[in-house]
């Protein structure tokens, strides 16, 4: 879900907004709960052109991605945190996927301490899981 928040923006702004952060968040391995973009006038009545725009991707179990970007107009202010988004989401991808391509540590001491124990102990390489023989343990008491 794709929200756009603060000042109004003209409807090929909107269009845009909308394009660009679907195509964005589309790489992403899990799906974004929602995609917000913001745009503030950080002079406000006083005048002068300083629009801030702010994209924030919410993603299940994870840290927000929150980028900001400020300039003249609305759209360049856009471009610029869109821009900046593509790299946090490319770092967010290549962090993720370096995550899973290592085994976590339990599961790698369990797989070399059971290829080390047959040889060892002289037992047959299809030896029950530590947790059957706990169960078993648990019926044979009186």
């Amino acid at each position: 879900m794709i929200e756009i928040r603060g000042i109004p923006v003209g409807p090929a702004l909107r269009t845009r907004v909308t394009r660009e952060l679907t195509s964005a968040v589309a790489r992403l391995s899990e799906t974004p709960v929602t995609v917000q973009a913001t745009f503030f006038d950080d002079n406000g009545p006083k005048g002068g052109r300083a629009i801030r725009c702010a994209v924030t991707v919410r993603v299940p179990y994870r840290p927000n991605v929150r980028v900001e970007h400020t300039a003249e107009t609305a759209r360049l202010a856009f471009d610029g945190s869109v821009a900046t988004l593509a790299r946090e989401l490319a770092q967010y991808r290549e962090r993720d996927r370096e995550d899973k391509r290592h085994p976590k540590k339990y599961f790698a001491a369990r797989r070399l301490l059971m290829e080390s124990e047959p040889e060892a102990t002289g037992a047959p390489p299809g030896r029950r899981s530590t947790r059957a023989r706990l169960s078993q343990k648990r019926r044979a008491r009186p």
